[in-house]
């Protein structure tokens, strides 16, 4: 296969969207390399980004993104925003009459855009603007000789949990002047105007707001030689699921055979929530996510909460990360990094296209599928993956991101697995002459037979796709350090215990293992979800979600069709239990 681009546009639909959004677009701008000179990248970051140029001359890499949010939302961002900028003044007035001016006073920055735009005017970072305390801890701190790399050494002194309102906060890229969307008949913020229904969203999509996103649509898929396909971001509790509906059925309509792959994202806990809201949240999660299934290659809702329903379990945790999951700024940091490594095969050099990916994984209509990931990937420094893997004692190392959890018993319809952030050596074991290996898994000679070997000892009949990268996920300013100190900085567990008060440097750099399943999981838990919504009766209980446009028949319809997806997730060859035989 060639290695020519294969482009791929971005859709956020949603403000949670947009954060996970904005910590994955600063993983992808951390990746790039702007030397000539260097070495290729086994990812092609052309795909994802293009290059312009400003007034000015100056080559700039934007990403191909379409990002929607509502009024209110962008705070210190503004919408068009500022590689274009002629720096003229404006037109002087010609009216002879009385003038007014009502100033709004602007949003503070938090102390990251500050020290952002700094370095945007060209301006070097004094000394003042450094944490000191910190740069005296760091061994071998050297004099910094270059705008980045002040901006570097700064980064462990970001503490942004309390200064983080919205997610162009902490965004570390400029964006193309097409690329944001605000609709304007929503309100971000208070009580009145809120986008809360999915009738609502599936309304947005006609008039003006349809005239601009064909608009930005059109310039960026004009500008693509290749175009791959679309992964669309959206928000699946709120009004967003009815936009993102809609969103995926005219790709659908508009580009029939290219790859259409949604992710449908929801937060651990929303702000201001009440009971009321709660019955909204799981009727938009249940009748977007079927709608948003039938209009794409492959369906994944994303999710550290327990569950999609009224009475989720816990969240999510991992061995090795300190995150507080009721901060989006750190859950939406988490899915961003599961996101960098399940997007891997289709944005390879040599890749695998968005299309043959998806045909994979959603066979014979099964189109939700369910992720899972090891974040980070624990490895001891020094370690070979081989003994990784077998120190795994408890099963596979990986935990649901999809809030289905696996069922344990081998049975799956088809799985894709990345692991990225190891190589060389590190792979396999080093053997010794004459010396027996302590498992099978120590005789293979490279990594993708290793990891193979092992994910089939516990899905031995699976089609199984094993992508290994050696990059990491490289974390730079500002993403939060929700990483437990036994991890050094290139994310490995470290051999020796610290004594306490040993300065930590933080993480840098992380491994992580993402695992995409079709299993016969998702049909217990597409089942909960379409038994959970039909035990509200809309006319009863929340007659306001049907006065935003959604008919009852509409509502019963898909249902009714979330009902039969989760019948073909049942797998012929395991003896049925009668409960699924009721169902």
């Amino acid at each position: 296969m060639g290695s020519f681009c294969r482009e791929v546009i971005t859709f956020q639909l949603g403000h949670y969207s947009n954060f996970v959004g904005t910590h994955w677009w600063n993983l992808q701008d951390a990746a790039l390399s702007y030397d000539p000179d260097s070495p290729p990248s086994e990812l092609q970051c052309n795909e994802m980004f293009r290059e312009g140029q400003t007034l000015g001359g100056h080559v700039t890499y934007t990403p191909r993104l379409i990002a929607m949010d509502l009024k209110g939302s962008l705070q210190t961002l503004r919408q068009e925003g500022c590689l274009y900028e002629t720096g003229r003044e404006p037109t002087a007035l010609t009216w002879k009459g009385n003038v007014m001016m009502h100033k709004e006073s602007p949003s503070s920055k938090n102390s990251f855009l500050k020290d952002l735009e700094k370095l945007d005017k060209g301006e070097i970072l004094a000394e003042a603007d450094l944490d000191t305390s910190l740069l005296q801890q760091c061994s071998g701190a050297v004099a910094m000789d270059t705008v980045n790399s002040r901006l570097e050494q700064v980064q462990k002194g970001y503490r942004l949990e309390g200064s983080v309102r919205v997610w162009s906060d902490f965004l570390r890229i400029h964006l193309h002047p097409r690329t944001i969307l605000v609709i304007n008949q929503y309100n971000h913020d208070g009580e009145a105007h809120r986008l809360e229904a999915f009738g609502q969203g599936e309304a947005l999509l006609q008039g003006s707001v349809l005239d601009d996103l064909e608009d930005k649509l059109h310039f960026f898929v004009e500008e693509c030689d290749y175009l791959q396909g679309f992964q669309v971001l959206c928000d699946l509790s709120d009004g967003f699921s009815g936009l993102g509906s809609k969103v995926t059925e005219m790709l659908q309509d508009s580009y029939s055979g290219r790859g259409i792959l949604t992710w449908g994202l929801a937060p651990v806990n929303h702000r201001d929530s009440t009971p009321m809201k709660e019955v909204y949240h799981l009727m938009n999660n249940a009748i977007g996510t079927i709608n948003m299934a039938n209009h794409s290659s492959f369906f994944c809702p994303l999710t550290l909460r327990g569950g999609l329903g009224r009475r989720p379990t816990s969240p999510t945790t991992f061995p090795l990360l300190s995150y507080d999951p009721t901060l989006w700024y750190h859950s939406s940091a988490v899915l961003a990094l599961a996101l960098d490594s399940m997007t891997v095969p289709y944005r390879l050099r040599h890749n695998t296209t968005m299309g043959q990916m998806a045909d994979a994984l959603a066979v014979s209509g099964r189109k939700v599928v369910a992720a899972h990931g090891a974040i980070p990937f624990p490895m001891v420094q020094g370690s070979c993956l081989p003994s990784a893997l077998m120190e795994c004692s408890d099963g596979l190392p990986w935990k649901p991101l999809s809030a289905c959890p696996e069922l344990g018993d081998g049975r799956c319809f088809g799985q894709s697995v990345t692991l990225r952030g190891l190589e060389g050596q590190s792979l396999v074991s080093s053997l010794t002459p004459n010396i027996k290996p302590p498992t099978p898994l120590h005789s293979l000679c490279n990594g993708e037979d290793v990891l193979g070997s092992y994910i089939r000892s516990y899905y031995p009949t699976t089609p199984l796709a094993v992508q290994l990268v050696s990059s990491p996920s490289k974390l730079t300013s500002p993403f939060p350090q929700i990483f437990s100190q036994s991890l050094g900085k290139n994310g490995l567990l470290r051999g020796q215990v610290q004594p306490p008060g040993t300065f930590w440097p933080g993480v840098s750099s992380l491994p992580v293992l993402t695992s995409l399943q079709s299993t016969p999981a998702l049909g217990p838990w597409l089942s909960e979800l379409q038994r959970s919504a039909s035990a509200i009766d809309p006319r009863r209980v929340a007659h306001n979600f049907l006065s935003q446009g959604t008919e009852l028949g509409d509502f019963n319809e898909s249902l009714e069709q979330l009902r039969i997806l989760a019948r073909c997730y049942r797998d012929d060859s395991a003896t049925r239990s009668s409960s699924e035989e009721d169902d």
